[in-house]
Order: structure tokens, then sequence, then C-alpha cells
């Protein structure tokens, strides 16, 4: 039998060593990992179990049957990140480029019915060429197949996706598919068709980078929620992110212990917006600290930077942080901002994880550009957002919210479940100012009277006791303990239950 033994050894070497010594040099120099290294970064060591090790593509055209390597250009198999399941396939760029064929595909899809069967995360690592055009056909279907399962898990099981070289043609939609999508920096890249296409069509004279790289996807399209240095940052940081997500929709998220009181006090946060208005700061400050141990990781941190999305954890529990950014546009909604919000309100709303949203908004952008571009239906992706969430929902106003801003973002009316306001938040439906030019246009050429008019209305509605004597807020907080009151509310809304109203699905604004 040693023989046997001997032959299965040489089978797994050869298996492992996918297109060779002198291509896997090749994948080093380019400053990228091997398929197998990096599934072995991102699970905990020792824990990865492989399946269709020894699969070969069935394909004979254009001379396919003279090149087989065991595996087909994609490693699969299940594994734990700190020691919980998840399953993962990574694309062997040393093997026919990591191009997609029917043996690939179906290797794929093997792992996503078992990651749907048995309720945990997948995540894809993604370096590749495309379909393998020798396939013809076979390959287009592998692809579909792909998709339809990535449908299907949608909102069911978290999915991720990692560009970690080239990912073209139908291997893009896949990850555009998915939850999260994140890439590295110089040496991933995603388009539907390549440069050489594009000069062809368009004439345009584009490079990998310029056409689809890491900056073009986080910045400008947002197919891209962050991308990372090198590969090994990037693994780490997915590995971060893992820790905050539940393996199913019927799973809560993990409990992180922490020796961060509950009912910490943050005095600087008394004095965290500044008596003038109109003057900027960072939101980001109040969202580290009132998150545990100051831990946030933000998704599409370099797109619509008006508004910051993240995951973070207050006793222990992951809670998802939308946050107005007065440091960019004073805070306010543009048609970029209200897509990035929504899609990360519907994901918490997926898997059961509280929304803690934070207001300073003086309203929606205004201008042709945002008219033309469709702010009106994505802006209403944002309140469809909030209003179907179920999750526990909790506000906090800590300066300006007006007009149809101040209902997008999570408000009563919206279902909100607990909404606080710090003491100088003003709830209107636009500032003073313009609000006294509108009323009383008659005093234009008076600006003692205008003057008083601006008074008047200041102390009617720039404060957020009118609205909390109608019931829209619950209280007024100090700011220094908005983590101990948002900490009471979740704690409070633990076991919430919105009886659902029947429906095949709601029509949202797309």
């Amino acid at each position: 039998m040693k023989h046997v033994i001997q032959e299965l050894e040489e089978r797994r070497a050869r298996a492992r060593l996918g297109g060779g010594a002198a291509r896997i040099e090749g994948q080093h120099k380019k400053g990228k990992l091997t398929a197998r290294e990096r599934i072995e970064l991102l699970l905990d060591p020792g824990s990865f179990e492989e399946f269709g090790m020894y699969v070969e593509h069935r394909n004979y055209e254009f001379g396919s049957d003279n090149t087989r390597i065991p595996g087909d250009g994609v490693v699969t198999g299940w594994g734990t990140i700190n020691g919980r399941m998840a399953y993962v396939f990574a694309k062997d760029f040393t093997v026919f480029g990591g191009s997609t064929s029917e043996a690939h595909a179906e290797k794929i899809c093997k792992l996503q019915d078992m990651a749907l069967q048995n309720q945990a995360p997948i995540i894809g690592l993604y370096d590749a060429g495309g379909a393998r055009i020798q396939e013809g056909v076979a390959s287009l279907a592998g692809f579909g197949e792909i998709f339809k399962r990535n449908v299907i898990a949608s909102g069911v099981i978290p999915q991720i996706s990692v560009i970690m070289g080239p990912c073209a043609g139908g291997d893009v939609y896949s990850p555009a598919l998915t939850d999260f999508v994140f890439m590295v920096q110089g040496t991933s890249y995603m388009f539907i068709t390549g440069p050489d296409v594009t000069r062809t069509v368009t004439h345009e004279d584009v490079t990998p980078e310029t056409l689809g790289g890491a900056k073009v996807h986080t910045t400008k399209s947002s197919v891209a929620d962050g991308a990372y240095e090198n590969d090994i940052i990037c693994l780490e940081e997915i590995r971060r992110l893992y820790d905050f997500l539940p393996l199913n929709n019927r799973d809560k998220p993990p409990h992180i212990p922490t020796e961060d009181v509950y009912d910490r006090v943050e005095m600087s946060l008394d004095t965290l917006v500044p008596e003038t208005p109109n003057k900027p700061y960072d939101m980001r400050e109040l969202v580290l600290k009132v998150a545990d141990e100051g831990e946030f990781f933000e998704i599409g941190a370099e797109f619509a930077k008006n508004i910051i999305t993240g995951f973070g954890r207050i006793e222990g529990n992951t809670v998802g942080f939308v946050a107005n950014q007065p440091l960019v546009l004073a805070g306010v909604l543009d048609a970029d901002a209200s897509r990035k919000a929504a899609r990360f309100v519907r994901f918490c709303d997926c898997f059961n994880i509280p929304i803690v949203t934070f207001v300073d908004v003086p309203g929606f952008l205004p201008g042709t550009a945002q008219e033309h571009g469709g702010i009106i239906k994505h802006g209403a992706k944002l309140l469809y957002a909030y209003t179907e969430a179920t999750v526990p929902k909790v506000t906090i106003i800590t300066r300006k919210a007006y007009g149809g801003a101040y209902l997008v973002m999570a408000s009563k009316h919206l279902r909100g479940d607990v909404t606080y306001a710090w003491p100088w938040a003003e709830i209107a439906v636009m500032g003073a100012k313009g609000a006294v030019e509108i009323i009383f246009r008659k005093d234009a050429g008076d600006p003692e009277a205008l003057a008083a008019r601006t008074k008047e209305y200041e102390d009617k509605f720039l404060n957020p006791f009118i609205a909390a004597s109608r019931g829209w807020v619950d209280e007024v907080i100090r700011p220094h303990n908005t983590r101990k009151r948002v900490a009471g509310a979740l704690r409070m809304l633990r076991n919430k239950d919105v009886p659902a109203v029947w429906k095949k699905h709601g029509n949202e604004p797309l």
C-alpha cells in the first residue's frame, strides 16, 4: 500500500503547485500572494479543509486537452476565522489565468450550495481573467449558475468578495452581487471590458488602473467598499470585518467581551459642536468615542465622504453606525451619500444588526447636477431602507436636522425607535435666515424687522423642544452621556419584534 500513499502525496503536491514554480515566482514578483497563501492568511492556522483538489476541465477544443491541471484554477473549501465557520474560494491566477471553465464554476457552485445549506458566510478571493474562451457557452453557463446562487444567498448569509488581481468580464458580476467588495491597491482591477477593447471601441487610451483600479472603484463608482495596501493587510482587515458579522440571518452577531463600561462619560463631546452654526467638526470623533474601545470598521470611507457608514460595538455587541459628516459638504445628503447609506442600512437589517444614526444634516444638495442625476429617487432609497428596517434604530440629532433630510435620517416618522437630541439641536424645515426671507418677503427691505423675525423663528423652531413636545424627540440629552443613552436604548430594544405585513417583496426605488 505504500505506493498508493506515495501516489496520493504526489498528486496532492502537484495540485498544490498550481501552475508551477515559475508562475508562482511570477505572482510573487508582482507583489501578489498565491491562492493558497491567501487562504492560509485568511483562515485560522490549520483549519482549512479543501475539496475539489483533483477536479480538471473537460474541454477538448483548441488544444485544451493537452493541458489539464488539478484544481482547474480555483481552490475551494472551508475553515474558521477566529473559530467561526467560513467558506472560501480563491481563484488561482497561475492556472489558466484563473479563468472560469465549466468545471471551475461547478466547484464554486458546490461551495455556494454548502455555505447556504450550512448557514455560514462565503468569501471569494478573485485573481482571474474572466471566462475561459476555449469553452464558449459552457463557461458563460458556469457564470450564470454562480450569479443565481449569489442572488439566492443574498440576505441569508453574508457574502464578501476580495479583488486581489484582475477581475474582468463575467467575473465582475458575482462580486457586484455580494454584500461587500474590497480591493488591493496597485494590483487589483475590475472592468467588464479591458483597456484594449475599450481603446478599439471608444478610442479612449486607458490603463487598467485608470479604467478599473482600486482608486476608481472606491472613490468614483462605489463598486468597492475599501482598498488596502497589499494582500496581507487586506486579508487581516477581512478577518477584522468578519468578527462584526453574524453567520447568517437567523444568527446574532458575535458578542465580544469588553472592559469599556457602558456608562463611560466623554466630557469632550460637550464641546464637539462649535458655537458657530456653520463651522464644521469631525463626526467620526463622535462615532469613535461612543463605540467600544474606539474600534470602528468603516465601509466606503473614500466614497460620498459626506456620510459615514461602518461597524462598531456597544457593550460588546455589533452595531451599524450611519452619520452625516459636517466636514464634507456640511454633511448634506446628495445622491451618492443616499445610495451609500441605504445599501448599508439594508445590510444591517438583513443580518440583525442594530443601527445607530448621528444626524447633522442641513438638507439635500440642490442643483441641476443632482436633480438630473436622480437625487429624488436616490434619496428615496435611503427613506425606503430606514422605513423597511425592523432592527433596533437609535437616532441622535447633534446639531441640524432640516427639511426632508430630517425625515430621511431615521426619524420617528420612519419607524425610528428612540430619538435623542443634543440641547442645541435645530429641527426645522430650514435655517432661520432662509425661512424668514420666504415667510416675510414684505420685510425684505427692513433689516431690523428681518432680524426680529429671525430671532422669533430661532426661538420657536431652532431647538429640540418643539419636536420633543410632539413626542418626535424622546429626550434632550447632554452630549457627554451619549454612549450611556445609546447603550441603554439598545439594551431596551434587544427583543424588538415587528409583525410583518405579508407581501412577496416591496418595489424599492432602484
